[in-house]
C-alpha cells in the first residue's frame, strides 16, 4: 500500500519562495509517475507538475513553468517542489499523487485534475499573503 505525505506548507509573502515535500513509502523505483496537485476554495483541482518513469523530465503547467522546480531524492523516496515567487494566486492545498501507470504524466495533461493517479496525500496548505 502507497502511504504519502506532505510537509512544508505554510505563510508567505508575494514573490517569496517555499519548498514542499511529499514523502512516500510503499513505493518502488520501477515504473510509476508522480505529481503535484493543488486546489484553492471553491475551485477545481488542477496539477502543478509530474514527472515519470518513461523519460524522467519535469513537466509544468503553464501557471507555474519557470517558476516552480520538481525535484527528487529516490533514496528517500522523497518527492520536492520548489516554488519561487508566490503569488496570492497560488495559494491553494497542495497534494501529491502517486500511480504505478507512467504514462499518465505527459505535457498535454499536466494541468489536469489527476483523476488517474491512485494514491493521494493528505496535502500541505500554501498561503500567499501580505
Amino acid at each position: 500500500q502507497v502511504h504519502l505525505v506532505e510537509s512544508g506548507g505554510g505563510l508567505v509573502q508575494p514573490g517569496g519562495s517555499l519548498r514542499i515535500s511529499c514523502t512516500a513509502s510503499g513505493t518502488t523505483l520501477d515504473d510509476y509517475a508522480v505529481g503535484w496537485f493543488r486546489q484553492a476554495p471553491g475551485k477545481e483541482r488542477e496539477g502543478v507538475s509530474c514527472i515519470s518513469t518513461i523519460d524522467n523530465v519535469p513537466y509544468y503547467s503553464n501557471s507555474t513553468k519557470g517558476r516552480f522546480t520538481l525535484s527528487r531524492d529516490n533514496v528517500a523516496n522523497t518527492l520536492f517542489l520548489q516554488m519561487n515567487n508566490l503569488q496570492p494566486g497560488d495559494t491553494a492545498l497542495y497534494v501529491c499523487a502517486y500511480d504505478w501507470n507512467p504514462t499518465i504524466c505527459a505535457p498535454d495533461v499536466v494541468s489536469g485534475s489527476g483523476d488517474k493517479y491512485d494514491y493521494w496525500g493528505q496535502g500541505t496548505q500554501v498561503t500567499v499573503s501580505s
